[in-house]
């Protein structure tokens, strides 16, 4: 007798209905198949384990001993068949099981703890697995569900979705002390002289600074010892009179309420970045992911996000 395949498979589990139905006309029925097409499968199944199955009397089906047999397995096949539907099911309609998020550090500035505490009280047969992280991971091979970015592009990747969450404004950045000692810059021009804190992208690239005011831009090349990848250091530093930089309003809006940080040439903003969320795909996502995606979304909404 010949392996079994995938196809004959199904035919066990057509042949194990058939003979819980008791007629070929029942079981088709039930099946939602033409009455030949199952006779026909039956016959298939028949001539590739090379015996006999049922036998086809004019009044009734009568199975042989070895279609008794054959029948169990097909029975299991098909128990085992519904099991994993019940259980894709379930996982689609309620959240449940590891939630593996990737999230940049700087995400903290956004107040997104709120989303987990919701979330976590809201889905509590779900545990969230949370990676900090500036690394762009992959998220097929990392096996991770959601990943959270702040960048103004992501690279290019047919096999995930990226959703824009909102985009960042950001403008430049110095303490007061740092202006008593070197001055205030009045046009872009005068940031040459200045110690710009430089912020190093995934790529290990320092990221000029791309600055707008209406129809007017200038492109400028930070000049500073110190560069880092990480926007909360750079905050940091710059509250410690390190020089300027670059911060997302949102960042910033604390210190500059108590006058620990001013807002260097605020006519002139740099090109806002976007928060990205990405998953593995549009289609199949499970409870748990599609759930988390919707509180994120809807959080952005109440941000400073543009």
């Amino acid at each position: 007798m010949s392996n079994i395949s995938s196809e004959h498979a199904g035919d066990l589990i057509l042949f194990a209905k058939l003979i819980e139905a008791g007629s070929f006309s029942l079981a088709a029925k039930r099946l939602g198949i033409p009455k030949s097409t199952l006779s026909r499968r039956v016959a298939a199944l028949e001539g590739h384990l090379g015996q006999r199955l049922v036998t086809r009397t004019t009044r009734r089906l009568v199975i042989t001993d070895f279609g008794q047999r054959v029948m169990e397995h097909g029975r299991k096949l098909a128990q085992e068949l519904q099991a994993v539907s019940d259980l894709v099911q379930l996982e689609q309609d309620y959240p449940r099981g590891v939630l593996r998020v990737s999230m940049p550090p700087e995400i903290v500035q956004l107040d997104l703890t709120s989303v987990l505490m919701r979330y976590s009280k809201r889905y509590p047969e779900v545990r969230v697995e949370l990676d900090m992280s500036t690394r762009w991971v992959d998220l097929l091979a990392d096996r991770f569900d959601v990943v959270v970015r702040i960048a103004r592009q992501l690279p290019d990747d047919s096999t995930l979705v990226a959703r824009r969450l909102g985009e960042i404004a950001l403008h430049m950045y110095a303490s007061p002390e740092y202006l008593r000692q070197h001055g205030t810059p009045l046009d872009p021009g005068d940031l040459a002289w200045h110690i710009c804190s430089n912020y190093i992208n995934s790529s290990g690239e320092v990221v000029p600074w791309r600055l707008s005011k209406g129809a007017e831009t200038v492109v400028v090349v930070p000049n500073s010892p110190l560069a880092s990848n990480s926007p909360q250091l750079l905050r940091e530093l710059c509250l410690k009179g390190a020089g300027i930089v670059v911060l997302a309003d949102n960042q910033a809006s604390e210190a500059l309420e108590k006058g620990q940080l001013v807002q260097v040439l605020p006519q002139w903003s740099l090109t806002p970045v976007t928060i990205w969320c990405v998953t593995p795909g549009r289609k199949l996502l499970p409870a748990r992911t599609r759930a988390f995606v919707q509180m994120l979304i809807k959080e952005m909404g109440k941000t400073v996000l543009r």
